[in-house]
């Protein structure tokens, strides 16, 4: 994943815009940039990587030397961004949340119009650069942004930052969010309103979907509406949303208790404690253990002062080491105990199966795994939240393949929390893992937990009903 953060003051907003950044984190492993503008030093920018260090060490010495009252930063998985063009239509830098399923075709369509690509993202062009090309295309920004939402397949979000505005666009099926922040004299705008309150911001606009904003210091206003249909990604609050934060003014931690509350109507396991897994199934836990009325404990933890990212080395070898160094059991709470764990998905499962050899070797004696959302059967298209490079990587692809003897199988069947092949296939993956019993969260259950009607959440990875 991805996540921006800018502002726009009417005094200097340096440290706004750099804490604000480093407020996104959780959302991003590999890179991260700031651009700010000032009438006395133009645009200023730097971008790190992140892959051997933290957000606040790189980017220390840089804004010392920053100055401006307006400026953009954004945490990415994947391109250097911010990016700063000169275009028909002014200089200005631009930061995105995006993934581009059509990059290749987008490419040839640039190079067809002889237009040359000077950023470079592992090998490719910067889908980033690409996005600034397609802005330039037309008269405005509006327009150029309308034109990014007509030509690409995926979803894009956009930060733009010119000489006297921040413009602020949300994804056309609004799949990542956008928020517009105030406080005296500046606004903010945000993936994570959770970068809000210690900076003195209250949140003041949640975009649509679609929706244009221009924002300066005195305010915003709309440059083009939202539209009706919205897909946003409903794993934000399941999994990669940060804990206080809203989207649709609806609360990650609140809506991750409805989850477990809701797993645990639908248990009849008796056990000893209920534990989340660390960090994102802790949330969940606590609404399974209050409905229960279980014991909530914690039988690992995890050893962060210098353990704190088992994803962040490149060799997963390295990962592997990381991932098993840094969580702890805690043999008094797990010896001779049955416990409930609530998590918030098996992608792989490679990292649940090294902890559930933990609580084993630790002694325990029935591990009852409970997940707040459907299988994941179907890989995301429209963000980069996963790792997985295959359909095949997935856990439930593997077991599904195991049972057909092939890949290309209709995979409605498996989706269907009702049918024989579902019940067949979650009981090959608890047998996997090792584990005791295994229950996924019924779709139902889990769009109930949200609040938002089904057909404005893109549930694409658990049933691929989502479109473009």
């Amino acid at each position: 994943m991805s996540g921006f953060f800018g502002s726009i003051s009417k005094r200097d907003c340096v440290m706004d815009v750099f804490y604000g950044t480093d407020y996104h984190s959780h959302l991003g492993t590999k890179r991260a940039g700031l651009a700010y503008y000032s009438k006395d030093e133009g645009f200023q920018r730097a971008i790190h990587s992140l892959e051997d260090g933290y957000f606040r060490n790189k980017f220390d010495t840089d804004i010392k030397g920053f100055s401006g009252q307006s400026g953009i930063g954004v945490i990415s998985d994947n391109e250097a961004q911010p990016i700063v063009v000169n275009s028909h239509l002014g200089r200005f830098a631009i930061a995105t949340v995006s993934k581009i399923n059509n990059l290749d075709a987008l490419e040839a369509y640039c190079l067809n119009l002889r237009r040359t690509f000077s950023e470079t993202s592992q090998g490719s062009v910067n889908p980033t650069e690409l996005v600034a090309k397609l802005v330039a295309e037309k008269d405005d920004f509006t327009a150029g942004i309308c034109n990014v939402y007509d030509k690409i397949q995926g979803s894009c979000s956009l930060l733009i930052l010119t000489e006297n505005s921040i413009i602020a666009a949300r994804d056309r099926l609004g799949r990542t969010p956008v928020i517009v922040g105030k406080k005296q004299g500046a606004y903010a705008v945000s993936f994570e309103t959770s970068a809000f309150p210690n900076l003195e911001f209250e949140t003041e606009h949640y975009l649509g979907p679609g929706e244009i904003l221009e924002i300066t210091a005195d305010g915003w206003r709309q440059l083009h509406a939202p539209g009706e249909k919205m897909q946003i990604c409903s794993f934000l609050w399941v999994y990669y949303g940060y804990p206080p934060s809203f989207y649709e003014n609806i609360n990650v931690d609140e809506t991750r208790y409805r989850c477990g509350a809701a797993l645990a109507r639908n248990d009849e396991v008796q056990a000893d404690f209920v534990a989340g897994i660390p960090d994102s199934g802790i949330g969940h836990a606590m609404g399974y253990a209050n409905a229960k009325c279980i014991p909530l404990k914690r039988p690992y933890a995890k050893y962060t002062p210098t353990w704190p990212r088992s994803f962040m080395p490149q060799n997963q070898e390295t990962r592997d080491i990381v991932a098993k160094m840094k969580l702890i059991t805690n043999q008094s709470v797990i010896c001779g105990k049955s416990g409930v764990f609530l998590d918030d998905s098996i992608v792989r499962g490679t990292q649940l199966k090294d902890n559930v050899c933990h609580l084993h070797a630790g002694g325990i004696r029935e591990i009852h795994m409970r997940i707040a959302c459907p299988p994941l059967t179907y890989p995301c298209e429209f963000l980069n939240f996963s790792r997985s490079r295959s359909s095949m990587d997935l856990a439930t692809r593997k077991v599904i393949h195991r049972l057909e003897g092939r890949e290309d199988v209709d995979l409605k069947c498996y989706s269907d929390a009702t049918s024989g092949k579902y019940a067949a296939m979650v009981e090959h993956i608890r047998n996997d893992l090792k584990l005791t019993s295994l229950k996924f969260q019924k779709m139902d259950d889990l769009v109930d937990a949200i609040g938002l009607p089904k057909e404005k959440l893109c549930t694409h990875c658990w049933d691929g009903s989502s479109y473009f």
